[in-house]
Order: C-alpha cells, then structure tokens, then sequence
C-alpha cells in the first residue's frame, strides 16, 4: 500500500495546553493520510473540548473513568482506522518528517512489528532520551537504553532492530496488533509498553528504532518527575513485569535484587528525607503485588496467530 492510513492516538489527563502544542506540531506532517485520535482519561480539572474548537480535524474520545495508559490507548485503538497505529505522548512535538521512515521499516519488513524514532529531550539542544533499548537486564529487571544523556552527534544514525521500543512514540500495524493483542492494562501507568514490546516479540515479531524518524519529548509533564504515583507504579510495576515476563534463573536473581537490594535502599532513601507519601506509595505497590499474587499469578498471554482484537 503506497499511502496507508496512520492513526496517531496520544491519550491525555489534564495538560490540554501541552497536548495543544503537540497537535500544532502534527499539523506540520509532511504526511497526509492520517487521523488523530485524543483520548480524554476523564481530565478532573481541564475541559478537553478546547481541542475540538482549536482542532476539528481531531476525533477527541471522552472516557468516563480514568483507564490508564493502556486503557486509554486501548480505546483508542477501537476507535482506529489507520493500517499503523502511531501512539504518541501528549508531551511531545515531531519533526515534520518522522511518519515516513517509520512506515519505511514495515514495508520492507513484514516482521517489524513495532518501531520507535529517537528521541530528544526537548529544548536541550539535542540531548539523547532514547536512541534504541539493550532490553531488560535478567538480574536486574531494570531497562537500559541506549544514548540516554548523550548529546546527539550522529553517532545513532543507524536504524535497527533493538529489544524495547519506547512508549512516548512507537508505531505498531494493526494487523499485528490483531495477531497478538492489545496493551495490558494490569499496569495502568509505566512499563505496559515494555511488557507489550514482549508481547510481540513472542509472536514473531521484531522491534525496530528509526534513527531517520525524530521526536522531541518533555518527559514527565504529565505525571511529575518526584511524583508519589509514579513512585508507587515504577515499584509494583517493575515487580509485575518480572512475574510476567522472566522465568528461571533471571526472574529469580530479578526478584531478589528488587526485593533485597532496591526495596531497601529506596525505603532509606525516602526515610532520610523524610518523603513519607513515597515511602508509603513504595510499600503499598508491594502490597499490591501480594494482594495480587493469587489472581494473577498464571496470567493468560495470547498465542502466536490468536486472533484478539476485531
């Protein structure tokens, strides 16, 4: 298909001036054929109906409930048309010409099935977020990427297959999406897109970074670099990867160093400066994880050519 539909999904809670940013930005796409579909996650403080007004051409989705991460991309993707699904934080700005090198990697490669730009941290003057991922330590459980604080020199200017994708852009084809499922919405907010990254991988599939593809991101607008929710799903999370995604030996050396080792310095931490809410946030991820060892203990994960989706 010469000119496929992109369907760019970027869900949103509150921040609508930083989300207006990131639409004026697509607005200068180099690529038509697309659609934007805004997720609203039931914003408690902000009316997202100033997109519409400022952006008709963006089908905006008001979700009754906060669902997450992934649930809010999850309803967008029902929503979708678009042969590729681009999801993309609404902290972001692109450069007009990234949706052409990332559709360049599916056509010739059907094996692709996700695939993320570099990323710069925005207003830095070309200071690296992400520039591919070495994947999940197996002793550590911890995700290492590539280029990370890096001023961008070219030294990353090779395309290729790399272990994680990252969930501020990643563009995934619905046919694979169809194949191997939607994002997991056990983790509400941080590494489902990791364990989704696996997800597809397990099916087959490939994950690619564009170095030809750029995005600008403002990390952690939206939910706040010292955040006592990104403290408290950063830990549980990190524990439920693990449970999902390790098996032998690196789940238990994993489990052991986040239990032994980071639970312990991190509790110090918060105690010696007196970061209580942290602190309890961290304990209460792991109780969460007690909580649900039971239920989720045997988690289903979809087969390679399950149909799941449409």
């Amino acid at each position: 298909m010469a000119n496929p539909l992109v369907s760019i999904i970027s869900v949103v809670y509150n921040q609508t001036e930083v989300t207006l940013q990131m639409l004026a930005s697509l607005r200068k796409l180099t690529y038509s054929n697309i659609e934007v579909i805004v997720v609203d996650n039931n914003s408690p403080s902000e009316d997202p109906g100033v997109i519409e007004d400022l952006f008709p051409e963006v089908k905006l989705i008001r979700s009754a409930v906060n669902l997450g991460y992934a649930g809010g991309n999850n309803l967008g993707i029902r929503q979708a048309q678009g042969d590729y699904l681009l999801f993309l934080n609404n902290d972001t700005e692109v450069d007009p010409g990234f949706i052409e090198p990332l559709l360049d990697v599916f056509a010739q490669n059907l094996k692709a099935g996700i695939a993320s730009p570099k990323i710069i941290y925005f207003g830095t003057g070309g200071l690296i977020q992400y520039a591919g991922s070495s994947g999940i330590n197996p002793w550590t459980g911890r995700s290492k990427t590539i280029g990370n604080g890096e001023t961008d020199q070219g030294q990353y200017d090779i395309s290729h297959a790399t272990h994680l994708a990252d969930g501020a852009a990643m563009m995934v084809p619905m046919r694979v999406i169809k194949q191997t499922g939607l994002m997991p919405e056990l983790y509400f907010l941080y590494y489902e897109e990791l364990d989704w990254c696996e997800q597809i991988k397990r099916a087959g599939f490939t994950c690619q970074y564009v170095a030809e593809s750029v995005i600008y991101h403002k990390e952690s607008i939206s939910v706040g670099k010292n955040s006592v929710l990104k403290t408290y799903y950063m830990n549980r999370n990190r524990l439920l990867f693990i449970r999902r995604n390790m098996r032998g030996l690196p789940f238990w050396t994993s489990l052991l160093v986040f239990l032994l080792l980071a639970v312990p310095k991190n509790s110090l931490k918060f105690c010696l400066q007196r970061q209580w809410r942290h602190l309890s946030a961290l304990w209460r991820g792991l109780y969460w994880q007690l909580k649900a060892a039971g239920v989720h203990q045997n988690i289903y994960l979809p087969k390679q050519g399950e149909a799941v989706l449409g």
